[in-house]
């Protein structure tokens, strides 16, 4: 079962270690990022425009891509793409996916993520 941990006031979903990751849930191409993938794993941001936690998580993930060769970090406007927020039934922002380097889901955090968690998620990925 996934656990929740506060951080910083909001709710964030993260996988046991022990969970299994399914392999056929969604994927994402560069189509439908509107972005390039990354090498080795892609970092998907869903933001909105009056959201002051994605201003952070922007940052955070940002320093990480910039840290960790390989890795991209894509910010998609949730309100600009209601179709694909849908789909992956984005329902708050921030909302913050790890794709591997084929584009699979691997993980997700809703919420202000930590460096430490989107280093640590980026494990799973690459």
């Amino acid at each position: 079962m996934p656990r929740w941990r506060r951080n910083r006031g909001e709710r964030v979903r993260e996988q046991d270690e022990g969970e299994r990751l399914d392999t056929s849930g969604p994927r994402l191409a560069a189509a439908d990022l509107g972005a390039e993938l990354g090498a080795r794993a892609t970092l998907v941001q869903f933001s909105s425009a009056f959201c002051a936690p994605c201003r952070a998580t922007r940052r955070v993930l940002g320093e990480v891509a910039d840290m960790v060769p390989g890795v991209t970090h894509v910010e998609i406007d949730a309100e600009a793409r209601l179709e694909l927020v849908r789909a992956l039934g984005v329902l708050k922002t921030p909302t913050v996916l790890v794709l591997d380097a084929d584009g699979r889901v691997v993980r997700r955090a809703v919420g202000q993520p930590r460096k430490a968690d989107v280093i640590a998620a980026l494990g799973v990925a690459v």
